[in-house]
């Protein structure tokens, strides 16, 4: 005799400007966004660490640190349990990342579009220096190659 269980799935959460994140994919997702951010670190309320910096790059690995420093930040997303999105009185969200009273607080600076916008720039702005000095090379070599047949 066989029982089956009624297939019932249980649709994926739907969080909207708070909520309480533990999966890492989903952490990693909303963090990888960042740009500049002001980062407020404590430790059963205790202030530890306050500043402000660039999210450099969001990671998972059980082997590597989360690291904080020269206005840098690297997030190892197993350094914290979960992450919780919270909204300021103006509206504004932010990040705390947690773990066993320990929390990282990230407060954007900016907004996704802007960091986009601004990557987007810059690539460009790489992109038009690099065709002037491959520009500037090619006419180095051929003067070099003209001033030779004298």
């Amino acid at each position: 005799m066989s029982h089956h269980l009624p297939d019932t799935r249980i649709p994926a959460p739907c969080i909207v400007n708070t909520g309480i994140i533990v999966n890492k994919l989903d952490m990693r997702r909303l963090l990888a966004d960042l740009g500049r951010v002001h980062y407020i670190y404590t430790q059963e309320s205790q202030l530890l660490s306050e500043g402000d910096g660039d999210v450099m790059e969001v990671f998972a690995n059980s082997q590597r640190s989360t690291l904080v420093a020269n206005n840098a930040l690297y997030l190892n997303l197993h350094s914290f349990d979960y992450l919780e999105l919270k909204q300021s009185p103006q509206q504004q969200t932010y990040f705390d990342l947690m773990q066993e009273g320990v929390c990282l607080r990230l407060i954007p600076l900016s907004t996704p579009s802007q960091e986009r916008r601004d990557r987007n720039l810059n690539v460009s702005a790489i992109e038009a220096m690099m065709e002037q000095v491959l520009s500037a090379k090619w006419d180095a070599e051929f003067d070099d190659d003209t001033s030779d047949s004298f």
